[in-house]
């Protein structure tokens, strides 16, 4: 399940993944929550939380957030990945290369510094960035 989060900039979307995320999730809550943050900001950012009731992604999720990276890849501005799962933050790692802004990944107790750099100026502290 995806949740979309408050509290956040206008041009951040924010959610929080728990349980088995599914094509569905993608379909009904992020993409058109990215989509609408698109149309008011030609950059984006996103806080993507994936907290201890986190359990697994779907196939066809994973598809969708490829394939959300791939066609709004000109917007994004940052990317915020908080988890504590190594391997979510081992590929956020590894892939922010592909990702025009900055990216960076932060584990849970670290969630208000992700919060607060997301929302931010985006320091490159930690990012790789072009």
């Amino acid at each position: 399940m995806i949740e979309i989060l408050n509290g956040f900039p206008d041009n951040v979307v924010a959610v929080s993944a728990s349980g088995e995320v599914t094509r569905e999730d993608y379909e009904k809550v992020l993409v058109p929550a990215v989509d609408a943050a698109i149309a008011r900001h030609d950059k984006v950012r996103i806080y993507y939380e994936l907290g201890p009731g986190f359990a697994r992604m779907a196939v066809g999720a994973m598809w969708d957030d490829f394939r959300l990276g791939v066609t709004r890849y000109l917007h994004w501005e940052g990317i915020a990945v908080v988890t504590d799962l190594d391997w979510i933050r081992h590929a956020a790692d590894i892939f922010r290369f592909l990702v025009p802004g900055h990216v960076r990944s932060f584990q849970m107790a670290q969630s208000r510094e992700a919060r607060d750099w997301i929302s931010g100026s985006l320091d490159t502290a930690g990012t790789r960035a072009r």
